[in-house]
């Protein structure tokens, strides 16, 4: 059936290409997030290895809003590992693992880099997609990373 919600299904249809990108970042931070606390070692292993377990739990609870969002408008969430990878902006490293320390500073680019991009999706679901709703919700989103990132930040200070 047909999703009548007050919003154009061409503007649904760019809603959830977006939320797909942010679905596509989510799950790629997740699962570097989990190779990380996989991979720790050294002094510092057991306070970077509950870090890293709260932020993917909060990844994954996340990941699962977003999926359902989409599928809330209308729309078909992406689920595969080729495509996270080609609509993610985040980069991954197979192969290495950084020390600890350039864990947290990667992880911690990252939650930026999906803060930036959600202000910019939130900007275009509100004035361009008339999707008031999205925007509110992506809002919520992007308060979570920006907490997260200054977990992150405090080992920098």
């Amino acid at each position: 059936m047909k999703v009548d919600i007050g919003i154009s299904a061409a503007n649904l249809k760019k809603v959830c290409d977006n939320l797909n990108v942010v679905l596509a970042d989510g799950n790629v931070l997740y699962l570097k997030l989990r190779k990380f606390h996989w991979n720790l070692k050294g002094p510092d292993f057991m306070q970077f290895h509950r870090l890293f377990e709260e932020q993917y739990e909060a990844m994954e609870k996340a990941i699962d809003e977003v999926a359902e969002r989409i599928s809330t408008l209308g729309g078909m969430a992406v689920g595969t590992t080729i495509e996270f990878g080609k609509l993610s902006q985040l980069k991954e490293s197979p192969g290495t693992c950084p020390a600890p320390l350039e864990m947290a500073k990667e992880l911690l680019q990252d939650h930026e880099s999906i803060v930036k991009s959600l202000r910019t999706s939130i900007d275009d679901c509100e004035e361009k997609y008339e999707d008031k709703g999205t925007a509110d919700f992506l809002t919520g989103l992007m308060q979570d990373h920006e907490k997260m990132a200054w977990q992150l930040r405090q080992y920098f200070v």
